[in-house]
Parts: C-alpha cells; structure tokens; sequence
C-alpha cells in the first residue's frame, strides 16, 4: 500500500526508469547504465522515422547527453525513452563501470 498525492494505492509505486550513464562506443552503440544497476548496450540503428535521421550523423550520434535520466542528442532535439532503451538493449555484464562524466 502507498499513498501518493494523497491518495492511497493498494499496490506498490513503480519506480521510474532512468538512464544514469551513457557512453558511446562505435557507430551508434551506446554502454548505457540504468537506475536499477543493470548495463546494456543499445544500437541507435533500430530508431527509425523523420526524428531520427541526424543520428546517422556522427556529429550527432557520437556526442548523446543525459537531460533528467534520458538519453538525448543534436541538442535535445531527439531523444529515447529510457523504457525503449531498456526493453530493445542487450545485457551487458561488467563488475566496474567507468564513469562517463
């Protein structure tokens, strides 16, 4: 049970879902760590539509930031649910993640 707004929930509240690290690789693939602990990597080439074109760009692709927990590029013009992200990433295991700040 929770209460949230004042309002009280017989469930429990979901946590949300960020983005806490993001590295670049190679050619779109990105090292992204999540607020959960779990790393997984994430190929850029499977977003497809008008928005996401300049990330064909390696001006664009190469330099993503981070704007509240979610991965954003070409100055926040674009940017990807961290729920996507998570959901199409691979798992990627490591004990020691370099900090990409």
């Amino acid at each position: 049970m929770h209460e949230e707004n004042g309002i009280v929930y017989s469930d429990n509240p979901e946590k949300l879902l960020t983005v806490l690290e993001v590295r670049h690789l190679y050619s779109g693939v990105y090292l992204i760590k999540f607020s959960d602990g779990v790393v997984k990597l994430f190929d850029t080439t499977i977003l497809t539509g008008e928005v996401f074109e300049p990330l064909k760009n390696p001006e664009v692709y190469e330099n993503p930031k981070l704007e509240y927990g979610i991965v954003t590029w070409n100055d926040g013009q674009i940017d990807c649910a961290p729920e996507y992200m998570y959901e199409n990433g691979f798992e990627y295991n490591t004990q020691d993640i370099i900090s990409v700040a």
